[in-house]
C-alpha cells in the first residue's frame, strides 16, 4: 500500500471508516517459524454495490482474509501460523467467526496486532474474550509492529518510519485496555471453579 493509506488507516490518532489488514504466514519447522512469502499482501474490508445508488452486504476484512484462505491450500499435516496487523480488532461477529474458523483448523494459529480497539458495537469485549479463547493471540501494535508493517508491506521508496505524535501513549493505554478485557477471561475461569468447589463441598457434606 502507499504511505498516505498506511498512515491513515494505522495512525492511532485518526478515526477511519474503514478497516484494513496486512497478514503473513509462516511454516513451523521444529521451533522455527519459516516465512511463506508468496501469502503475504493486505486487503481492506469491502462493499458489494448492487446499484449506483444501493449497497450490497458489507465484508469485513477478517471475512475477506477467511475467505482467502482456503485458496492457499495449506497442507493439513503442517502446522501454519497467520499474523495479522490491523487497523482496528475484530468486531463482536468476526471474532466470533474467526473463534469458529481456528475450532475447525487445528493446523493454524492466529496472531492479531491491532492499531485500536473497535467499540462500535456492544459485545466487542466478549467477542475479543471468545477469540482468546480459542487459542488467538491478540495484541495492540507498538512502534515495532507499525514500523515492521512499513518496511514489509508500504511502498515507502527507501524512506524510514516516522513515528507519529503520541505513538507510544496510545499504545500503552490501548494495550492497558487490553489487558483488562482479556483478564477477565481469567476472572471469569476462576468464578466458575469457585462455584464449583463450593457445589462439590456441599454435596459431600450433605451426601457422606
Amino acid at each position: 500500500m502507499d504511505e498516505d493509506t498506511f498512515r491513515e488507516n494505522f495512525s492511532q490518532e485518526l478515526k477511519p471508516h474503514k478497516t484494513y489488514l496486512c497478514y503473513e504466514v509462516e511454516l513451523q519447522e521444529d521451533d522455527a517459524w519459516i516465512p511463506v512469502d508468496e501469502f503475504k499482501g493486505f486487503l481492506r474490508n469491502q462493499v458489494t454495490k448492487h446499484s449506483r445508488w444501493e449497497s450490497g452486504p458489507r465484508c469485513h476484512a477478517e471475512l475477506c482474509l477467511l475467505e482467502l484462505i482456503p485458496s492457499w491450500e495449506l497442507d493439513k499435516e503442517r502446522h501454519y501460523r497467520v499474523t495479522c496487523f490491523i487497523s482496528w480488532s475484530p468486531c463482536p461477529d468476526c471474532a466470533s467467526q474467526l473463534a469458529a474458523f481456528l475450532g475447525k483448523n487445528s493446523h493454524l494459529s492466529l496472531r492479531v496486532f491491532a492499531s485500536r480497539i473497535y467499540t462500535k458495537f456492544a459485545g466487542y469485549e466478549t467477542g475479543l474474550r471468545q477469540l482468546q479463547a480459542a487459542g488467538a493471540q491478540i495484541t495492540i501494535m507498538t512502534s515495532e509492529e507499525f514500523e515492521y508493517c512499513w518496511k514489509t508491506f508500504v511502498d515507502h521508496q527507501g524512506t524510514p518510519f516516522l513515528p507519529w505524535d503520541d505513538l507510544d501513549k496510545y499504545s500503552k493505554m490501548l494495550s492497558k485496555d487490553l489487558k483488562g478485557i482479556l483478564q477477565l477471561i481469567g476472572e471469569e475461569s476462576r468464578i466458575q471453579k469457585h462455584t464449583l468447589t463450593n457445589k462439590l463441598l456441599y454435596w459431600y457434606q450433605h451426601c457422606f
